[in-house]
């Protein structure tokens, strides 16, 4: 009897332990500002990925992954959001220690930040009001459009031949959802938004404008984190630590329910 309770003595021992390490592992992570708190940065005016409801929740599909992430490193997960043109200066000054709401990859995040792996691919739509149609890019001369300030959407726009030919006509917002209310309001014709977010949106408008024939292509997410020049070990611990947790909620079946509750699809992309 004394044998077997000390074999389970040390059986739940050995339990505890390997409980123990899998739910501090996040407290151990280098890139945290704080221990044991992963801080995500976001705009929380983007559905669906990050918005508040009737009751000033934030809710979203990137909260709902976030909070998987958090229950999979056992990290504390605070949502902090910040001024979308600023996310970078909020990233460098520590204040978050990760940008985390659709946040398209760009050559420029990827010189600037430790990007994840892709683990969402939407694209750049052109949402318009009912009564026009745009079946070439350069049309958008025509008409005033909107987007929001240091989007991938206004650097899409930038990088096209367009960009020179809308002058004065290109108007740029603080949040998509200024942009729209200008487009309800009939001062714009044009939004260039995230396709998840233009029809999001939309739906939720009951299908009041309409999306052109043409777009700016696709646009994946990633994730964003911190980059230090003379040491980046940290913040790529941080970000492969992020990954795996992606992954490991992906292969239990969690990133699917996720993603159906959001899109009615599974959009969540495998990490490697």
């Amino acid at each position: 009897m004394m044998k077997r309770m000390g074999i389970l003595a040390v059986c739940l021992f050995g339990l505890a332990c390997v409980l123990g390490q899998v739910a501090g592992a996040g407290e151990a992570l280098r890139g945290l500002a704080t221990p044991g708190r992963l801080v995500v940065g976001l705009d929380d005016t983007f559905a669906p990925m990050g918005f508040r409801d009737t009751a000033n929740n934030l809710v979203g599909f990137d909260i709902d992954l976030a909070r998987a992430v958090g229950e999979e490193l056992g990290l504390e997960i605070v949502f902090q959001p910040v001024e979308w043109s600023a996310k970078e200066m909020e990233l460098a000054a520590k204040n978050i220690d990760c940008i985390w709401n659709g946040m398209s990859r760009t050559p420029d995040r990827e010189e600037n930040m430790t990007l994840s792996q892709d683990y969402l691919n939407n694209r750049l739509a052109i949402m318009i009001i009912p009564d026009i149609d745009i079946t070439s890019l350069d049309q958008l001369a025509q008409y005033q459009v909107g987007t929001q300030a240091g989007s991938s959407a206004l650097d899409a726009i930038k990088n096209n031949p367009v960009y020179a030919a809308l002058g004065d006509n290109l108007h740029e917002y603080a949040t998509y959802d200024e942009c729209l209310l200008d487009m309800q309001a009939g001062r714009i014709q044009a939004m260039v938004v995230d396709v998840v977010l233009g029809q999001y949106k939309n739906n939720n408008l009951n299908g009041a404008f309409k999306f052109a024939d043409v777009d700016f292509g696709d646009d994946f997410y990633a994730i964003g984190f911190r980059r230090d020049k003379n040491d980046n070990s940290a913040n790529e611990e941080l970000c492969r630590a992020v990954e795996q947790a992606i992954a490991n909620i992906a292969k239990s079946g969690k990133g699917e329910q996720i993603s159906r509750k959001w899109f009615g699809a599974n959009l969540l992309l495998q990490m490697k």
